[in-house]
């Protein structure tokens, strides 16, 4: 219900966050540098999601746990 009020890009950049915030915290400890390269992609998804978040809401970007 609550979704139904947000636009469709704003839910899609929810989702694309919570995923990309999820994916960061799958690599720990001492890192290849294929595993930096695949963290770095996902840290750079998630600002790009909470760009968008940021824009329509200032209180809706996801933070890393």
């Amino acid at each position: 219900m609550i979704g139904s009020c947000l636009p469709l890009h704003v839910l899609q950049a929810e989702v694309d966050a919570d995923s990309a915030a999820r994916e960061v915290y799958r690599f720990r400890g001492p890192l290849c540098a294929e595993d930096r390269a695949d963290r770095e992609h996902a840290l750079a998804a998630l600002a790009r999601a909470n760009k968008i978040l940021a824009k329509h809401h200032p209180l809706l970007p996801v933070r890393p746990r």
